[in-house]
């Protein structure tokens, strides 16, 4: 057996994987995660807003520090409160990005369409129907994951802060969720004060030639100590821990036939795993498709305005400056369909029709379109559209139905949707009605006026 342990550089601290490749049970250290969650020690202070402090496991303390974050949305709170082992599931994956295996790059639902982040399915972290959303999202729900008494002031940031209130009586200093994040940036810093030599905080999160049920019980054993305060017995102690004041247990070597036995994936997580790769690989391909058939319409679109507009017909000088809106897009053939959750109906999808080009040319669509609008003219549809929204919101109404819908959001609703609701279409529409009126005496005279 190897007497030291495999070191892991600190650049390679972050999952690297491409996009649609599974995180393994080895890429998240599943066996060390499980003894952290499943250990049933009662030694964690828990200050949960409205209820008295009680000590509660670290799988309590950490699943209450992420519910009651002010960045936790209502559909999570509700999704955890229903589903216990989703909350467990959610708690693994947000550890993992409180200390910065999971960067903010990683989303973990396929029916992502932004480009600024990679979708990457976790069999072993995934067997809920519960949608653990993207990393940003998590990174943002730990970021405000405060105590009660932390709302209004800045929590501590070193290790010695932390010490000072716990000595000082104050149990817990602060929230878990910012003591990890402490822990982490002062990882180096701590190696002489509680680790062997070449090994640090931030190591027990690593596959290295430690074993996962001694690396867990490491870091329960820092987590008390800074989160109960270092005159406290510590429960997570053994024989090496009692002689060596200070020091964690002792952390046991494992061969390499040893550690290959740990984090093995079950041939159904994989072969799940691989099923979800390739949904993402369709999903994108309708994606790409979709956006071909955008913009063809949009060609077809502008081929019949000038059309229109040399011989001076009515035209829809605002049809270009229409919000777009979600739509559902099916392949054509024999291929399978993969449809991404949209939150409302969207209407149905008709079958493929010839698209006309400039020019008088045609050719087949090669997905099926959603019909093309009738044209009609600006100036009824803004009518139309004011007369169906006759009962106006004021500003402070608006303003709090933006804020209620903002805190309700769809969890499936990409990053950088703008999330429009019919109101505010129709005040954009609104907009650009009187846009168009104080431009019309502007406008060339071949143009066709737009009110």
């Amino acid at each position: 057996m190897s007497s030291q342990p495999q070191y892991v550089s600190r650049k390679t601290l972050a999952i690297k994987r491409g996009d649609s490749e599974i995180l393994t049970r080895n890429d998240v250290q599943y066996a060390f995660l499980h003894h952290v969650f499943n250990d049933n020690t009662l030694a964690f202070t828990d200050e949960t807003p409205g209820k008295p402090p009680k000590k509660v496991n670290f799988c309590d303390l950490y699943v209450h520090a992420l519910y009651n974050s002010a960045k936790c949305s209502k559909v999570m709170r509700d999704k955890m409160q229903d589903t216990p082992a989703f909350a467990i599931e959610f708690a693994k994956i947000s550890l993992l990005t409180n200390v910065g295996r999971i960067n903010t790059t990683m989303a973990f639902f396929p029916e992502m369409k932004t480009a600024l982040r990679s979708y990457h399915p976790v069999p072993s972290l995934q067997k809920t129907d519960g949608n653990v959303q993207d990393a940003p999202r998590i990174k943002n729900c730990l970021k405000a994951a405060f105590l009660p008494g932390e709302q209004k002031s800045t929590p501590p940031s070193t290790p010695t802060d932390i010490l000072a209130r716990a000595k000082a009586g104050h149990v817990p200093p602060t929230s878990v969720v910012n003591l990890i994040f402490v822990l982490v940036n002062y990882s180096s810093s701590l190696m002489s004060t509680h680790f062997e030599p070449d090994v640090e905080f931030v190591d027990l999160f690593l596959p290295i030639n430690i074993s996962s049920a001694a690396r867990a019980r490491a870091f329960l054993w820092m987590i008390f100590h800074y989160h109960e305060g270092p005159n406290q017995a510590n429960p997570f102690a053994d024989e090496h821990a009692r002689r060596n004041p200070g020091k964690v247990p002792w952390l046991l070597r494992l061969s390499k036939e040893e550690q290959a036995q740990e984090n093995v994936d079950p041939p159904e997580e994989l072969e799940w795993g691989r099923k979800m790769a390739q949904a993402r690989s369709r999903f994108l391909q309708e994606l790409v498709a979709g956006g071909e058939l955008d913009k063809a319409a949009r060609t077809l679109s502008n081929s019949s305005s000038h059309g229109r507009s040399i011989s001076h017909a009515d035209a829809d000088p605002s049809s270009s400056r229409r919000p777009r809106t979600q739509q559902h897009y099916a392949p054509d053939g024999n291929r399978t369909t993969f449809h991404h959750y949209v939150p409302s109906d969207a209407g149905k999808i008709k079958s493929t029709q010839p698209i006309p080009l400039a020019g008088g040319e045609f050719r087949r669509a090669v997905p099926a379109i959603v019909t093309m609008p009738p044209v009609v003219d600006a100036t009824m549809r803004t009518r139309e559209s004011w007369f169906d929204h006759r009962e106006d919101y004021s500003l402070l109404h608006q303003a709090w139905h933006r804020v209620q819908s903002m805190q309700n959001t769809d969890p499936l609703a990409d990053s950088d949707d703008e999330g429009l609701d019919d109101r505010a279409r129709v005040d954009y529409q609104r907009r650009l009605h009187v846009l168009d009126l104080i431009r019309q005496p502007l406008m060339p005279a071949h143009f066709p006026a737009s009110g």
